[in-house]
């Protein structure tokens, strides 16, 4: 057995980013799993649903605000367009406001998809957050607080 310790924490649950890493990595799987028959992963997902969620709200979504939105590269975001629109979900074309961008669109199988698959996962977090009863909302305002500070 080791003697000194290079960990602030007594215990294990006493670390708020390996307790996230836990709550993340459960919820992930229940999300992967309401995902799989929808062939989409996480990020597929995420994407198809905030271009659907910004083209309620905006005109033209370029790459760039798209990730944003998620909180993902840009890079990463553009290699799972490419994976999208290769399956025939989305369109890039010219941004009509800045020629070097790109604007997104989801075509009609997009829109169907995202419309089969956002229903499923909301059910699933419901679900899977239940567990917080009255305590969500409050668990949502600090995730909020950690994403405006970190951002």
């Amino acid at each position: 057995m080791v003697s000194a310790s290079p960990f602030n924490a007594e215990e294990a649950h006493d670390s708020p980013g390996f307790l996230l890493w836990q709550v993340t990595s459960l919820w992930q799987r229940r999300i992967s799993a309401v995902l799989r028959p929808h062939d989409l992963t996480q990020v597929q997902f995420a994407l198809l649903a905030s271009i659907l969620w910004l083209a309620q709200r905006e005109s033209a979504i370029s790459q760039v605000a798209l990730a944003r939105h998620a909180k993902l590269d840009v890079m990463m975001t553009s290699q799972v367009l490419r994976t999208l629109e290769g399956r025939g979900l989305i369109t890039r074309e010219v941004h009509p406001e800045d020629p070097r961008a790109k604007a997104l669109s989801l075509t009609r199988s997009g829109i169907a998809l995202a419309w089969l698959a956002i229903p499923a996962v909301e059910q699933a977090d419901r679900e899977f957050f239940a567990a917080l009863g009255k305590r969500q909302s409050p668990f949502m305002d600090d995730l909020r607080r950690l994403i405006n500070a970190t951002a």
